[in-house]
């Protein structure tokens, strides 16, 4: 298991947490806030073993965290301790995540018979303000982990507000979300927040090579993702290296025909991808994920990856000294940026952005692919 101390590339977000551990009132309320697969989630047990281990040594600081005197003592889990090897073994009474998925081990049939969408209240009253309320079976307090917090309905926000506020004694709630600011006010105002920043590039690419990818793959998903280990594995497991070299090389290509071609392989494409999404679901939580939010994601990920190839023909445009993300392909963002102006490339990424998020307000897919595909064969302004 990673411990507090192990996490890499996160130090002002460790030692704020090093800093909590050691003062002499500890917040019983955290916002782990950052991108997808920075060690947010990592940081989250690794802490949450830390409160629960029966005896966590310390040791000085000694230049470990630069925001901390050399003399601060480092807290984390011994990892010998019963309470440790149950948290290992995935069977620590004290210690639950939350996530949407678990409405399918809900009593109520209603609740698991719905396909996910929203964090709502019966997941939350159910796996967290309940047994919060009950006490603790080791005697050293629960922790809660809320993955993707920012799932959280409104509803269900107001109903952990009190949690939040004055949980019973020893209680830790850990939220754990990518977009804070689309959370509650009320929320935020009751949580200690955690800020996680992007991975260094080079440690991401190292990371990838280690795990079986090509250098230039590795190097393309460091870029692409700002940095998310996490996420760039994911894609690369998904096999999505290869669709985005298949579309960074049909953007390139002429309209016409091309362009009408084009529009019918993005909506295959994006309902593959939705289809895998729904089975990963399926597979890792037994839960059922709307066809719809799953369209969306994946729709998201290729819009994503379509704004990348532009945004590198806007910076050979403009002779700007960044690396490309495409560096694997480069004759295609120059290609692109010997077509287009550098205010209608600037005008394709926009409208690449309004197009996501069309596609979560319901807007038929297809009708967004075919205007993304007039967009990006010609800069043409949205027709919806």
């Amino acid at each position: 298991m990673t411990e507090l101390l192990d996490i890499i590339g996160q130090d002002e977000a460790v030692a704020a947490l090093q800093r909590g551990l050691g003062g002499q009132r500890r917040a019983h309320a955290m916002l782990l806030a950052g991108p997808s697969g920075v060690g947010r989630r990592t940081t989250a047990v690794a802490l949450a073993r830390t409160l629960l281990c029966e005896e966590p040594p310390t040791q000085p600081n000694a230049g470990r965290f630069d925001q901390l005197p050399d003399e601060f003592p480092l807290r984390q889990a011994c990892g010998v301790c019963e309470s440790c090897a149950m948290q290992a073994a995935g069977s620590h009474p004290d210690f639950q995540f939350v996530y949407k998925e678990l409405a399918r081990y809900h009593e109520d049939a209603d609740v698991r018979s719905r396909k996910t969408q929203a964090l709502g209240i019966p997941v939350i009253r159910s796996f967290l303000i309940d047994p919060a309320g009950r006490r603790a079976s080791r005697g050293r307090g629960k922790v809660f982990v809320v993955l993707e917090s920012e799932l959280l309905s409104i509803a269900a926000q107001n109903a952990l507000l009190k949690t939040l506020e004055e949980p019973p004694d020893g209680v830790t709630i850990l939220l754990v979300c990518r977009h804070p600011d689309r959370m509650l006010p009320t929320t935020l105002s009751r949580c200690w927040l955690v800020r996680f920043g992007p991975l260094p590039a080079a440690f991401v690419r190292t990371k990838l090579v280690e795990s079986g990818l090509t250098r230039a793959e590795a190097a393309f998903w460091a870029a692409f993702t700002d940095g998310s280990i996490g996420w760039a594995a994911k894609l690369a497991a998904q096999g999505m290296y290869e669709v985005k070299c298949d579309l960074v090389d049909r953007l390139t290509q002429p309209g016409g025909s091309a362009a009408a071609a084009l529009a019918d392989h993005l909506v295959k494409l994006t309902d593959r991808l939705a289809a895998q999404i729904v089975a990963e679901v399926k597979q890792t939580h037994g839960a059922e994920l709307a066809k719809t939010v799953a369209t969306r994601r994946a729709s998201g990920d290729v819009l994503r990856l379509i704004g990348s190839v532009y945004r590198d023909a806007m910076a050979l445009a403009a002779g700007a000294d960044r690396p490309l993300v495409h560096a694997d392909q480069q004759q295609a963002p120059a290609a692109l940026a010997g077509r287009f102006s550098l205010t209608q490339l600037a005008e394709i990424i926009e409208q690449l952005s309004e197009f996501e998020r069309l596609l979560w307000r319901n807007v038929s897919p297809k009708t967004v692919w075919d205007n993304v595909v007039i967009t990006c064969a010609s800069a043409a302004p949205l027709r919806l």
